[in-house]
């Protein structure tokens, strides 16, 4: 079962309050400051990310098991561990990103 947690918009300039992930070559804001779920991001050249990923929006849902979550999908990105809370997936359905994550 999916939960909606957040949706995803690219934007061209760093948002305020915009923070840095060296990793992904991204900068993203806190979905917990947005009245909306709303996270923005700005890709820096030469992220590890996908196309599709770097240039649509995106939705993001909490799964309760990310391998299970993951079968017979188009798998895009990852898994990857972000931290020991969270593991996230980006697949492909219906030509949007969708990313899954498990949050422990």
């Amino acid at each position: 079962m999916r939960t909606f947690h957040h949706a995803g918009f690219i934007t061209s300039e760093k948002k305020e309050g915009a923070t840095y992930n060296e990793g992904l070559r991204v900068w993203l804001t806190d979905i917990s400051k947005s009245p909306n779920k709303i996270e923005f991001l700005k890709f820096e050249e030469g992220g590890c990310m996908p196309e599709l990923v770097q240039k649509q929006a995106h939705i993001a849902y909490t799964v309760p098991n990310l391998e299970e979550a993951l079968k017979g999908c188009k798998v895009i990105f990852g898994p990857a561990v972000c931290d020991e809370h969270l593991t996230i997936a980006f697949i492909e359905e219906e030509g949007v990103p969708i990313e899954l994550m498990e949050i422990k």
